[in-house]
């Protein structure tokens, strides 16, 4: 093979493609959809809410910063789980990648399928949208996606970019609508906003709970990491990319939420389940067919990168030796070609079962285990390996005050409204023993499947990268 073409993961994102990336993340249905959260815990009151909002951004920032070192410090793809396997072992790492193999592909679902809904539910005016022909749509647009992935990242980062300024549009369009009714003056306008904090002030747990609304529409902050292969200059692309995107998404959604506190009443927000539509109504109404087309397309990259993602981690997991050595192959177009087509198989089989999608929002606090042992983790590199190579370093209350937060979000629901689910999921969770113990703790082989192996790198034609991450 020539030399000069490396069959291995391309580093391709730079700054504004990272930032890009980042924002994607980010931004997804709930700040078109209901942002209603944050408001109903607040007991309606504006001047909180808005408050809320600022310290979730915050909180956020500090959590980007934390993983940010992972991603600087190990630039691999999948850091997250690198580090952890570095940290606690092999058994830990397994158990992430377990819990991964389930819970990403129900998210990855859940997203087809509210793409899909908002994408039909337009022809369907007066009543829900039939389920046969949602889902069939979800399907479709899910292996559009898997196709994207395995081709060349030119081609996602082209459809990345334009989505990203498609949502961006969409964001100004009702930000700057807002200010412009707000400065206008009227009273119906600026009322809610003249005694903002005079409305009934909720307890500390319903501070609480609209603090976890707000931050879970701040998620996926972290998800840099899952590319750090593929980052030009991590060392510096990443604390710019996120210093850049973690303000700019607090700035827009504090102006949506005003936007939306200009035209609608609190009320109104609370009884909507697609606010954007209903704010659409009210102030443009001749774009009430096109916002709803227009947040579909923008969050078709959502999914997009959903499987980018995804796939990162079980091709690094492949070449630590806890998944066969299939995943960790490349096809020609340097993309983890079989770790897209079981991520897209396995979402594909959630969205047929929709009782397996909504498990998974029992399965979301498990990715604040995660998150706390990886603060753990950077606690204790620093301590046991002092001299390691970090060319960056975050602020040490950093690590505490998302430690924090991810420690709610795992004991607040397991206190406040107790269900045998979380029980199953901690089985679930342990569970995965049954695999680790046999084929990665004592290597056991199968005669059978090498022999596949060699039959599917044939067929879909992949092979091992050239280099990777040690």
């Amino acid at each position: 093979m020539d030399k000069e073409r490396k069959i291995q993961l391309k580093r391709k994102f730079g700054y504004f493609r990272c930032t890009s990336f980042l924002l994607i993340n980010i931004i997804g249905a709930g700040i078109f959809v209901s942002p209603k959260g944050v408001l109903e815990y607040s007991c309606m009151n504006v001047g909180l809410s808005l408050c809320i909002w600022a310290v979730c951004a915050i909180f956020s920032l500090t959590g980007s910063l934390c993983f940010a070192e992972v991603g600087i410090t190990f630039p691999c793809a999948g850091a997250d789980y690198y580090f952890l396997k570095r940290c606690f072992g092999p058994l830990i790492a397994f158990l992430k990648l377990w819990t991964s193999f389930f819970v990403g592909p129900g998210v990855i679902a859940s997203q087809a399928l509210l793409l899909a809904e908002y994408s039909i539910q337009p022809f369907y005016p007066s009543c829900s949208a039939p389920t046969l022909p949602k889902k069939c749509l979800a399907l479709a647009m899910l292996w559009s996606v898997g196709i994207l992935n395995s081709r060349t990242i030119r081609d996602v980062n082209r459809i990345q970019m334009a989505s990203t300024v498609l949502k961006m549009a969409i964001l100004s369009l009702i930000s700057l609508s807002g200010v412009f009714i707000l400065v206008r003056g009227k009273k119906e306008n600026t009322e809610r906003f003249q005694n903002a904090f005079d409305a009934e002030f909720p307890d500390v747990s319903q501070i609480i709970e609209a603090t976890f609304q707000g931050y879970f529409a701040f998620s996926g902050w972290a998800n840099f990491v899952c590319i750090a292969e593929e980052l030009k200059n991590p060392t510096k692309t990443i604390p710019k990319c996120v210093c850049t995107t973690i303000p700019l998404v607090t700035v827009f959604y504090l102006l949506v939420n005003i936007s939306y506190l200009t035209v609608l009443t609190p009320r109104e927000i609370l009884s909507s389940d697609a606010v954007a539509v209903t704010w659409t109504d009210k102030v443009i109404p001749q774009l009430i067919w096109i916002i709803p087309f227009a947040i579909s397309a923008s969050l078709y990259s959502n999914l997009l990168i959903s499987i980018l993602n995804r796939t990162r981690m079980t091709y690094i997991a492949g070449q630590q030796g806890q998944l066969p050595l299939l995943f960790n192959t490349l096809n020609i177009h340097s993309s983890p070609l079989i770790s897209v087509i079981v991520n897209v198989a396995l979402s594909s089989l959630m969205i047929v079962i929709t009782n397996l999608v909504e498990l998974i929002n029992y399965l979301y606090f498990v990715v604040s285990i995660w998150v706390v042992l990886t603060m753990i983790g950077i606690l204790k590199l620093r301590y046991q390996e002092p001299n390691l190579h970090r060319p960056y370093k975050v602020f040490f209350p950093f690590i505490f005050i998302t430690m924090a937060i991810s420690l709610g979000m795992v004991l607040i629901p397991l206190i406040k409204s107790p269900k045998m689910h979380y029980i199953y999921i901690f089985l679930f969770l342990l569970s995965g023993l049954l695999f680790y113990i046999p084929f990665v703790y004592f290597k056991l082989k199968l005669v059978w499947f090498d022999k596949m192996t060699c039959y599917l790198q044939l067929l879909f034609n992949v092979c091992i990268p050239d280099a990777f991450y040690k």
